[in-house]
């Protein structure tokens, strides 16, 4: 910052006509940061007397001697003015705009006839939280659990995410990646604000795989924000709209921002945007930060939720089986401790003689077997990275032979990169496959381990 810029600024908003005639003695101040280019007004960084009098300043530019209760506001604002002084007062020590400030609010409390102890003014004066506003709330509730934090620090509320894709592959709150059997109708999430079901069917005769063909969701009552609303999604019906025909819930009460952070206009509490008719709908509860995306690839459905840690957790003993906290059932796991057991080629399951169920009634395409290579393949072709989503593709493309899960696989990676809210734990690698994947990693463990082994013989 140039040294013009460092105390400008606020010497020419202390130069109204207000503050001319109400503190003489500051126009010392004033004179000192015209004088700038002298070099008397470089401030150090860390002294904070430009703030304070910015402040000071913004606090006191309305006030006018006609005004009632002037004197009290003028008084609150020069004791804020001086509180801040005080702060500062290390690192200002030997500044001469900081010492004329100190001696200028001294003078005009002394005129206004201001007791030193007494109210401030605040330079961030109280919001109400919008109650049907997530974000808004706990922005509120951090602002008074830590009233003298930075103003522009904000609360970052934990979130979590869960997924659900495939053959099903499901991944937890606790970023666990599981490969399950779970046939018929499993709770994914069942808590005090919010209840997700999930129903799977086999997809080839004779195999235990699994997909998802039906999702449930269940909006519970809110305070005055929402009342209940339920979400049905099953193949070949992805409404736009809640089981009622209503599309949102509650008043227009908040803004949405845009990607520019430029407020869009007022919300609903909970309303549904279709992104693709019939193959992509969002879900938003901004009255409880969550959001829920629900598509359809293929003949089947894939859910990814991202929910505020504290919704998530609020629950009772009588709600434990929740697949997205707790994962699947051990007797329900198909993969062996994070490890997924590829199936051989498809001549010795004999998959590419099979149909998945309802695919002939329905006129789904005659499926193909793949072998080991091909499947890998034709996942390559459309996720670049072979983190657990492409091992995943290869898995359900070897068990079922239906392609249209390696599409399934590309969307329930993008929802995840979408609302996950952790950016450094997006990418989780079969164990089956880790040290294949880094060869190096072991090899270096033995060189440390070598190491400390030899400086401690050479120790001794």
């Amino acid at each position: 910052m140039g040294r013009a810029g460092c105390c400008y600024r606020g010497a020419k908003s202390l130069a109204s006509p207000l503050l001319l005639r109400l503190q003489p003695l500051l126009l010392l101040i004033i004179a000192l940061c015209y004088g700038a280019h002298i070099g008397q007004c470089q401030v150090a960084p860390q002294c904070r007397i430009q703030k304070c009098t910015t402040d000071f300043v913004s606090l006191t530019s309305h006030l006018t001697p006609a005004l009632d209760g002037f004197d009290t506001e003028f008084c609150k604002a020069l004791r804020a003015y001086s509180a801040c002084t005080q702060r500062t007062a290390k690192s200002c020590r030997g500044n001469l705009v900081f010492h004329s400030a100190v001696l200028g609010i001294s003078d005009l409390m002394t005129q206004r006839n201001c007791s030193r102890d007494g109210p401030t003014s605040s330079t961030h004066p109280e919001t109400q939280p919008e109650p049907c506003n997530y974000h808004s709330r706990t922005q509120h509730a951090h602002h008074h659990a830590h009233p003298h934090a930075h103003p522009h620090a904000h609360a970052r509320p934990g979130y979590l995410f869960c997924g659900l894709f495939g053959d099903p592959h499901l991944r937890t709150f606790k970023d666990s990646f599981q490969t399950c059997k779970v046939e018929g109708a499993w709770p994914l999430i069942d808590n005090d604000y919010l209840s997700v079901q999930v129903t799977n069917v086999p997809v080839v005769t004779g195999s235990s795989a699994t997909a998802t063909n039906k999702i449930t969701i269940i909006f519970k009552p809110y305070e005055s924000c929402t009342d209940q609303r339920v979400y049905q999604a099953v193949t070949d019906d992805l409404p736009a709209a809640f089981v009622d025909g209503t599309v949102s819930s509650g008043e227009p009460s908040h803004n949405l921002a845009s990607g520019d952070g430029v407020a869009s206009g007022k919300v609903r509490a909970l309303w549904i945007s279709e992104r693709s008719p019939g193959r992509h709908v969002e879900l938003h509860a901004g009255y409880m930060g969550v959001t829920v995306i629900v598509r359809q690839l293929g003949r089947y459905l894939t859910l990814a939720v991202r929910i505020p840690e504290e919704m998530a957790h609020a629950y009772d003993a009588t709600q434990d089986l929740q697949l997205c906290l707790n994962g699947c059932p051990s007797a329900e796991r198909i993969d062996r401790a994070g490890r997924l057991p590829l199936p051989p080629s498809p001549p010795a399951l004999g998959l590419q003689l099979q149909q998945p169920r309802h695919a002939a009634s329905h006129g789904g395409a005659p499926l193909r077997g793949f072998t080991m290579e091909g499947a890998r393949q034709r996942c390559r072709e459309q996720l670049e990275v072979q983190d657990i989503y492409f091992h995943s593709c290869v898995f359900d493309l070897l068990t079922t032979g239906d392609a249209n899960f390696t599409a399934a696989a590309l969307s329930a990676q993008k929802d995840m990169e979408s609302l996950h809210p952790h950016r450094e734990r997006w990418r989780i690698y079969p164990r089956s496959t880790a040290s294949a994947s880094h060869p190096a990693s072991s090899s270096s463990t033995c060189l440390v381990l070598l190491l400390l082994w030899a400086m401690g013989t050479a120790l001794v």
